[in-house]
């Protein structure tokens, strides 16, 4: 017989609020109207009208999906989900976004088992329940009150008369937005000159109108302070070009720690950049203030036709968020198509993602490849990729989603039946409707960052200034 370690114990969630009981006795539109304008889903304020004409929990999951605005599921040829996985990806939705209110229209026809389901997501979320029934009969009052208590909703204030219960309902939302946010704009940048690092800057200067070098020039400055800042922090001793104590003055390697250090930090510079030519400009500014902390960084020569961050990746922004959680409510799926655009590899290496390769903070993502591979043999660095900010919440659902499941440990796979055949991953991009560049690449060699290597010089410092030369000023 098998046994799975136990996954790490969930955090208790805050004491929920007492289930508000709203006993509309006149069956009041005006009520009905309220409850619909006080939604705001993206300030975690949703109205649920459950599908009427039947009983399933699983219906009631997927309408309560469906007002937090993740609808998508419901046309013809996207993935459905069954009544555990369904209220097991409401649970980790809402963990993952934050504490929610929730206003359960016609509650006067839940069943008992419909009801457990909502106590038991508000027991483990310490959502805000409220319940709105319809009830002109004495005798409708008195059976819901006995389903509450067989489902262990004790804790429940009443409200009766119109009045009372438009003001417990609150007002309506202000300035809800409907629809996408907008598309984001950045400058696009003209080709990078195929320039190593010491001739890059002047090349641009050279090559590019004032505008357009203004530009590139911003991205070079930004990966060089970042550069630098991560230096001070994570390198010190290569602060003035130490020597080794045997005085030889050969350049030494990173060690595997330092190399993974690195490629998260090459990750964390370029997975918000737009395009190759931004990277580009960003990865040869950081090898200039490697420079000047006597640290040689080399990256492949055909950096733009490797795979990777920045090179092969989509800018988590906004409205790109928007388009994963509405068009997929499943954490793992929305979760594999977000790693696939801030990642930017194969979906053969994405596969080998274990539920313990996310850290707790949702950070980085760490593939050992190797291992998987190359049983036996000493471990090499881990493939590091960075999380964008806005991704994480997609990841920490799919993180909590695999560790409530039964029977999962942390070296499972957290994106177990995603990529698989091709069947499978073309209905998952179909689903997502999202362009995904690192399926159209090649994919010839590892990703440009785990490619990249360094070594300390040993040599004095060379004076550079906090600022750079400004190139552009000397334009005529």
């Amino acid at each position: 017989m098998t046994t799975h370690p136990r996954a790490p114990e969930q955090p208790a969630a805050p004491a929920p609020a007492p289930v508000r009981l709203l006993l509309d006795s006149d069956d009041d539109h005006a009520v009905h109207r309220v409850a619909y304008q006080w939604a705001d889903p993206a300030r975690g304020r949703i109205t649920v009208d459950p599908t009427p004409h039947t009983t399933s929990p699983a219906y009631l999951a997927l309408d309560v999906l469906r007002a937090m605005g993740r609808d998508t599921f419901s046309r013809e040829g996207a993935e459905r989900m069954s009544t555990d996985p369904a209220w097991r990806a409401l649970t980790c939705w809402t963990l993952a976004c934050g504490r929610a209110e929730v206003i359960v229209l016609r509650a006067h026809r839940l069943t008992v088992e419909r009801l457990r389901r909502l106590a038991a997501w508000r027991a483990d979320t310490g959502i805000r329940l409220t319940l709105l029934a319809h009830t002109p009969q004495q005798a409708d009052v008195q059976r819901l009150l006995e389903h509450l208590t067989a489902a262990g909703l004790m804790d429940v204030v009443t409200v009766t008369g119109t009045a009372a219960i438009l003001g417990a309902i609150g007002p309506a939302a202000p300035d809800r937005r409907y629809g996408p946010p907008p598309r984001d704009h950045a400058y696009p940048l003209p080709t990078m000159p195929r320039s190593g690092v010491a001739a890059f800057r002047a090349d641009c200067w050279r090559r590019q109108n004032a505008t357009d070098f203004a530009h590139t020039d911003g991205q070079y400055r930004a990966g060089y302070a970042a550069a630098r800042a991560w230096l001070a922090r994570t390198q010190p001793s290569s602060v003035g070009g130490i020597e080794p104590a045997d005085g030889t003055a050969a350049p030494t390697p990173f060690n595997l720690h330092q190399i993974e250090a690195l490629r998260l930090f090459l990750a964390q510079l370029t997975v918000s950049s737009p395009s190759a030519a931004h990277t580009v400009a960003r990865v040869r500014g950081a090898q200039a203030g490697f420079l000047s902390r006597s640290l040689l960084l080399n990256v492949p020569d055909d950096l733009t036709d490797r795979a990777g961050p920045g090179i092969t990746t989509v800018p988590i922004t906004p409205r790109t968020v928007h388009t994963i959680t509405v068009r997929l409510p499943n954490p793992l799926r929305a979760a594999a198509i977000a790693a696939l655009l801030f990642t930017g590899t194969d979906t053969s290496l994405l596969s080998m993602t274990q539920i313990g390769s996310v850290d707790d903070a949702q950070t980085t993502v760490a593939i050992d490849r190797d291992s998987r591979i190359h049983i036996g043999e000493p471990p090499g660095p881990r493939h590091m990729y960075a999380i964008p900010p806005r991704a994480r919440p997609l990841l920490h659902a799919a993180v909590a989603f695999r560790r409530r499941t039964p029977r999962t440990a942390e070296g499972h796979g957290l994106f177990a039946n995603c990529f698989g055949t091709t069947p499978r991953l073309k209905a998952l991009i179909a689903d997502a409707g999202l362009a995904i560049p690192a399926l159209d690449h090649p994919h010839a060699g590892d990703d440009w960052h785990t490619a990249a290597r360094c070594w300390h010089l040993h040599t004095p410092a060379p004076p550079a200034p906090d600022v750079l030369p400004r190139l552009g000023e000397l334009r005529p």
